[in-house]
This record gives structure tokens, sequence and C-alpha cells, in this order.
């Protein structure tokens, strides 16, 4: 399922998982990997850039918001972006997307040269083997294909009801409880 977004149930309340969307990067037997793309940290891309020592002249990329990719290792940054370029240490997610923990793409971005579509994210989400697939069964997240227009230009409020309107729903719609027939 990687390439899809993940997208919490009512029911999952949570931090950080209430009314989340995650971007899954990595889904295999051994368990999967993602990004929430819609919980916004304290932090901005110029104070990461500043603490990484590299100085961003452009107030409009400085002030782009920082998300909290998840509870896992909030201290590492995660770019996602789409795959237009060669980033050091990147892991291509499928022919669209790559995600990178590389410092040459931040360096790239505090230029103003790269990726056009890019988050930066602290931390990740991460399932064990067989762990996301229970949950799945549980009814605690959607699934669907992941969507540029809710990555890249939904704002981040809003992007729980429009990864779920990818489906034809609204989330605020469905019960707090799941059936099965």
């Amino acid at each position: 399922m990687a390439g899809h977004f993940l997208i919490a149930m009512p029911r999952l309340t949570e931090p950080p998982f209430a009314r989340a969307v995650a971007f899954l990067c990595q889904h295999d037997e051994n368990g999967a990997v993602g990004l929430l793309i819609n919980q916004v940290s304290e932090y901005r891309l110029g104070d990461v850039l500043a603490q990484l020592k590299l100085s961003c002249e452009d107030p409009e990329i400085a002030d782009r918001p920082v998300l909290i990719g998840g509870p896992v290792q909030q201290e590492r940054g995660f770019v996602l972006h789409r795959d237009d370029g060669h980033w050091e240490s990147s892991y291509r997610i499928d022919e669209r997307w790559s995600v990178t923990t590389s410092r040459d793409i931040l360096v790239a971005l505090a230029a103003g040269e790269g990726p056009r579509q890019a988050l930066l994210a602290l931390g990740y989400a991460g399932w064990s083997a067989g762990q996301l697939e229970q949950e799945l069964k549980e009814n605690t997240w959607l699934t669907v294909e992941a969507s540029d227009r809710v990555l890249f230009q939904t704002p981040l409020e809003e992007r729980w009801s429009a990864a779920a309107g990818l489906v034809g729903i609204d989330p605020l719609q469905l019960p707090g409880y799941a059936g099965h027939a």
C-alpha cells in the first residue's frame, strides 16, 4: 500500500493519530512506515535550517511549516517530495514520490533549488509485521491512493476531510464504532 493514505477513522482518538492522515512510504511483510501529513509542529523550515547552520534568504521558504511525521524518532527529519531530482539517501516510494533524509535536499530547499513539491516532517509512524493489517481489519483506518492535491495544496486543517473525500465520504458522518457483515 505504499503511495496510499491511511485516514484515521473517528473511533481512533489517541494522539497523534486522532483525525490523522498518514502517507505510507513503505509497506511489506516486515511492516509499514508512514508520515503523518496533517499534524503541524512548532517549527518552521527556517528553524530547522538554522539548527543545521544553513541560511535561507527567502522568507516564504523559511516560513514553511514542519510537520509531526509521527511518534517515532521525532529528532529525525524526512522530506517527502515529488520524484524530481537525485538526492542522497532517497527512497523511491513509487514512480511519483520519494522520501529523503539527506542534508543535500535541505541545502537545495534553502537555496530555492529543491523540489517544487516537498514537505518536511520530524519523526515517522511505524507498524510492525501484521500490525497495520490487523488495524485495517478492525476498521481503524480507511485507505485510498494518495493525491498530490491533498499532499501539497490542501491546507493542513482540511487534509483529513479532503483525503476521505477521495473515497467519496464525509468522515464526520461515520459512526465511532465498527461493524462486520
